[in-house]
């Protein structure tokens, strides 16, 4: 899959929408679409579907759901700015394939220390995994992620996810686990969820700015 399917003006039709809405001040947080008015996805797309930004945009499904979860809890005047953000980061052309698997190690290994046994030994599981997947770009098969995670981890990722992720995707249920690791410890400290969403925004982008072209990009 190429990003904006490898044509420059597919990438400056969904910027250009983007920033409209931006400043007509229909860009809102806790909306799908709806009256002309949405969130980062529906002011995109102009619809509410993420399973449309491989199809549209030619961005993986799990890139369209990161962009949606972090624009729904940064601060208001930081959320307002990375719908376009986002897009602009991509190269024309770009293999954005593993963007993610390279996104969900630099959280793993980024989590504060785990107390937990089950937990610990849950998070070093999936972190092997996305290790595996990241040297050898090849992602391993879903029973070994299956094995890779605890039922506790499972329980705590299902709550933290269900309200916009796809919980039956088992491929990405280990990665569930990392983001309920952050936010159980950061479950007292508003501050302290803030400036991971910041950091974790930061870090995507630079994921993205980085992602490779596939070949020559259409004029």
């Amino acid at each position: 899959m190429e990003a904006f399917h490898n044509d420059r003006a597919v990438k400056a039709k969904y910027l250009k929408r983007v920033r409209a809405h931006a400043k007509a001040d229909r860009l809102i947080q806790g909306m799908g679409w709806e009256n002309g008015r949405g969130c980062a996805i529906g002011c995109t797309l102009e619809n509410y579907d993420h399973s449309r930004y491989p199809i549209e945009l030619g961005v993986p499904l799990e890139l369209a759901r990161l962009e949606d979860c972090i624009f729904e809890r940064l601060p208001k005047a930081d959320a307002m700015k990375w719908p376009a953000a986002f897009l602009s980061a991509i190269p024309v052309g770009a293999d954005l394939s593993m963007v993610w698997p390279r996104f969900a190690l630099w959280m793993l290994r980024g989590l504060p220390e785990l107390t937990r046994p089950d937990v610990k030994a849950a998070v070093d599981g999936v972190v092997t995994l996305y290790e595996q997947w990241v040297d050898l770009g090849v992602k391993p098969a879903a029973e070994k992620w299956r094995k890779a995670r605890s039922a506790a981890a499972y329980a705590a990722a299902y709550a933290a996810y269900a309200a916009y992720a796809d919980a039956a995707a088992a491929a990405y249920a280990a990665a569930y686990a990392a983001y309920a690791a952050y936010a159980a410890a950061y479950a007292a400290g508003r501050l302290a969820r803030r400036k991971f969403l910041q950091s974790a925004s930061k870090e995507l982008l630079r994921l993205l700015k980085t992602a490779q072209p596939t070949g020559e990009t259409k004029p």
